[in-house]
């Protein structure tokens, strides 16, 4: 009996950092990024909408921004973001970093971080990106 309460308990660890590390893919014609998504409800909703195609726009040059279809669900905010944080401001207005700063209050979603070079958004203009769920 103890034997499988040790088992379930590791399988059951297993399974959450599964969850934890799903990743998806970020795709334009400047580049690409990969990225490992929070363990959050916003994430989760996140994955529902892909594949995913969005306009973004440079915003205060620190970030690009693109409004998803539907809002994703509430979850904890921070101010604080560095380059490669992927995040939620407001509840559908998704958001590349890729500069490190602080937002004003209420803050930011933090659906996770790109493990890729997120410079390839540091420039001027509009750009289209495709979000998919990573093969790797």
């Amino acid at each position: 009996m103890l034997r499988f309460a040790l088992t379930l308990t590791v399988s059951l660890a297993t399974m959450d950092y599964a969850m934890a590390q799903e990743r998806i893919t970020i795709s334009s014609d400047w580049g690409t990024v990969d990225a490992v998504l929070a363990d959050n409800e916003a994430a989760s909703g996140l994955l529902d909408l892909l594949p995913i195609t969005l306009d973004m726009r440079d915003h205060l040059r620190q970030e690009k921004t693109g409004e998803l279809p539907l809002p994703l669900p509430r979850s904890a905010r921070r101010r604080n973001f560095s380059p490669g944080t992927i995040g939620l401001w407001g509840s559908n207005d998704f958001v590349v970093y890729y500069r490190e700063g602080q937002v004003p209050r209420p803050g930011i979603v933090v659906l996770g971080h790109a493990e890729g070079d997120v410079s390839i958004f540091d420039r001027p203009g509009r750009v289209s990106i495709r979000i998919e769920r990573s093969e790797r």
